[in-house]
């Protein structure tokens, strides 16, 4: 696929294949299921999203497919005996944030069993830890089913809001980012927030709270304006773990 696109889609394509290949390396994929998606550069709202059929840790940059903000297939490789298309569901999430929301250049929604978990909790996630202050400020969006019907998006942008995070009740997480290595290091971090609180919770013992003006100041010390963007200083030592463990995500 290389010489038929673009070099910025190109490399937008060699990212989004790195994400696949860490999410499935940090143990937050569900086989084929579930979906990361990058906005195509100068192309709108279309976007790059995996083959519904192929593990993660099989996801190439050219194995992509490239979408339109109505689900048209624009380009894909050549399968083989394999004629994948695209999930259903992940083009109603992915394509509701890809069109409301210009700034959002990736879009990560997982099945974890810790987020699938906490997605189930009354409470929410709470601010127990460093990491999961960060999250102070995350959405909720109420199951009504998998994910289907195009008349679900409005809500699904909504619940988001402003936020880079959005806990789907019943369901999983999802997180957004202006960059790939954006994205990859909320859900990284977002993960790491559900699991230490369903232990914390599992020790049946009082939990320690934080004054809100602490919890305050913490979250607006993790804000944009306040630090340099997520992602670029890990991204390029990921990527470099990545060439060392297997390089093909990059072909």
């Amino acid at each position: 696929m290389r010489a038929k696109v673009s070099p910025e889609e190109w490399e937008a394509r060699v990212n989004l294949a790195a994400c696949y290949r860490l999410v499935a390396h940090y143990g937050m994929a569900d086989m084929m299921a579930n979906h990361i998606s990058a906005r195509v550069p100068g192309e709108g709202a279309a976007f790059l999203i995996n083959p519904y059929g192929m593990m993660y840790e099989e996801i190439t940059a050219s194995s992509l497919v490239k979408v339109d903000a109505d689900g048209k297939i624009l380009a894909k490789p050549d399968y083989g005996d394999f004629d994948y298309g695209i999930n259903r569901a992940g083009y109603v999430i992915h394509s509701a944030v890809h069109v409301a929301k210009h700034e959002i250049d990736c879009v990560i929604h997982t099945h974890t069993w810790a987020g699938m978990a906490l997605s189930t909790l009354q409470c929410g996630l709470l601010p127990l830890t460093q990491t999961s202050m960060r999250f102070l400020r995350i959405g909720y969006h109420d199951y009504r089913g998998v994910v289907l019907d195009d008349a679900e998006k409005e809500s699904l942008v909504a619940d988001l809001g402003d936020n880079n995070a959005l806990i789907l009740r019943n369901h999983g997480l999802m997180t957004v980012g202006r960059t790939v290595a954006e994205a990859f290091n909320a859900i990284h971090r977002l993960e790491l927030s559900c699991r230490s609180q369903l232990a914390s919770m599992a020790c049946n013992t009082p939990l320690v709270q934080v004054p809100q003006d602490v919890l305050d100041a913490t979250y607006m010390n993790y804000q944009p304006q306040t630090r340099r963007p997520y992602g670029v200083m890990e991204w390029p030592a990921l990527l470099r773990m990545l060439d060392r463990i297997d390089p093909t995500y990059a072909d």
